[in-house]
């Protein structure tokens, strides 16, 4: 399951080494491919909690990204090894959305990024849940779970 933790109960949820493909001609990586590891680390979040987000989806739970945020600290480069931690707070887990945070590290030493998405709760419709719904409560507590262990 999960590997390591950092502070603030932000979990390991993959380890992936910078393609060519995701730098410019400097050697940097562009700024669009931290939020595609975002989604990395929030799916192989969900993941290690026993779930995937396919059966959440099988199930009719969709997350749409509803808003995104990125803070760029340094610049991650072709062939470093990244790894991406995640954390879905409790106290950001609604009936209706849920915040996730994200912090990307380089060799685990060196903070490139850290930011959050937000996501909402909707049916397959495209419905907002506004009442306490089965995928609210799971996340609940594997989180608390997580934060406990």
């Amino acid at each position: 399951m999960f590997v390591e933790r950092k502070g603030n109960g932000f979990l390991l949820t993959h380890r992936l080494r910078v393609r060519y493909s995701e730098t410019d001609q400097m050697g940097v990586v562009y700024n669009g491919n931290y939020l595609t590891w975002f989604e990395i680390s929030r799916t192989e979040l969900c993941r290690n909690f026993g779930t995937t987000y396919r059966e959440w989806e099988d199930r009719g739970f969709m997350l749409p990204v509803v808003e995104a945020h990125c803070r760029y600290k340094r610049p991650a480069r072709y062939d470093d090894l990244v790894s991406l931690y995640c954390r879905a707070p409790a106290e950001h887990i609604k009936p209706q959305s849920v915040l996730f945070e994200y912090q990307l590290w380089v060799d685990d030493n060196r903070l490139i990024a850290e930011g959050w998405t937000k996501h909402a709760f909707v049916d397959r419709e495209g419905k907002l849940f506004r009442k306490e719904n089965r995928f609210q409560s799971w996340l609940l507590q594997e989180t608390k779970k997580q934060a406990e262990g």
